[in-house]
């Protein structure tokens, strides 16, 4: 009998934030795999290290920081090839993932490579779209509101469509992109309705008007919300400092 591999999305940063399957499902496997950096703590290993047990096996995954593109094809396909012995050993194999496993998720290279061979179970996670939109306090979007998600390392001009053409826009993978997302966001007179959040659910977690922010850069982990649609919250963004 082979194990089954899990991916479990482990939200976007406060360990209160894991389901209980995700729980169960983490505490009870033999095996724990998560994406790591090549220098410093995986952020997925460190929301859910509260629950991980002394004889549980680690597999860290690692993923090089570069701006460049690096070999990930081989990262992933060697990592697959690691949990395939624990696979095949019976021990069952939890894959963390930031956020959600399908929501612009890791765990995705990884369940192509091996779900066609072995059981596979994906349990979803609270992403930091959802959970940025929450400690705002305003909602996403609403009736009939068109809600578009743009990575910020697309193009200008693409970028220019989605802002004129949407209701509602949730930047994500921000970072390096900030300041270039924020002066096409300006030219197209929404900088006043757009709100600027990082690191959301940790202690430090900053949330505050676009306009008031001046960096040139942010880190990886922030989020642009913009609402321009019929309802009337569009008019107030509950926040006025730093931090909550």
């Amino acid at each position: 009998m082979s194990g089954t591999l899990y991916g479990i999305g482990v939200g976007p940063g406060d360990p209160e934030l894991l389901t209980l399957k995700a729980h169960r499902i983490l505490t009870g496997a033999g095996v724990v795999a998560y994406p790591a950096p090549d220098s410093g703590e995986s952020f997925a290993r460190a929301i859910v290290a509260p629950y991980l047990r002394a004889e549980q096996i680690e597999l860290p995954i690692v993923v090089p920081m570069r701006v460049e593109r690096f070999p990930a094809k081989t990262v992933y396909d060697q990592a697959a090839t690691e949990i395939t012995s624990h696979l095949e050993s019976g021990r069952d194999v939890v894959v963390l993932c930031e956020g959600d496993p399908f929501f612009y998720g890791s765990f995705m290279y990884l369940y192509e490579r091996l779900a066609g061979r072995f059981p596979c179970e994906v349990v979803p996670g609270i992403s930091s779209l959802m959970a940025s939109s929450a400690v705002l306090g305003r909602p996403l979007a609403a009736r009939n509101d068109v809600l578009t998600i743009v990575p910020a390392p697309l193009e200008d001009n693409e970028i220019r469509k989605q802002l004129v053409s949407s209701d509602a826009i949730a930047f994500i993978k921000v970072g390096r992109h900030f300041s270039r997302v924020r002066q096409l966001i300006e030219d197209a007179g929404l900088l006043n309705q757009a709100a600027y959040l990082e690191r959301v659910t940790l202690p430090n977690q900053k949330l505050m008007p676009l306009a008031d922010v001046g960096a040139e850069t942010a880190p990886y982990f922030s989020i642009i919300l913009i609402y321009k649609g019929a309802e009337t919250w569009i008019s107030q963004l509950p926040i006025t400092g730093d931090d909550l």
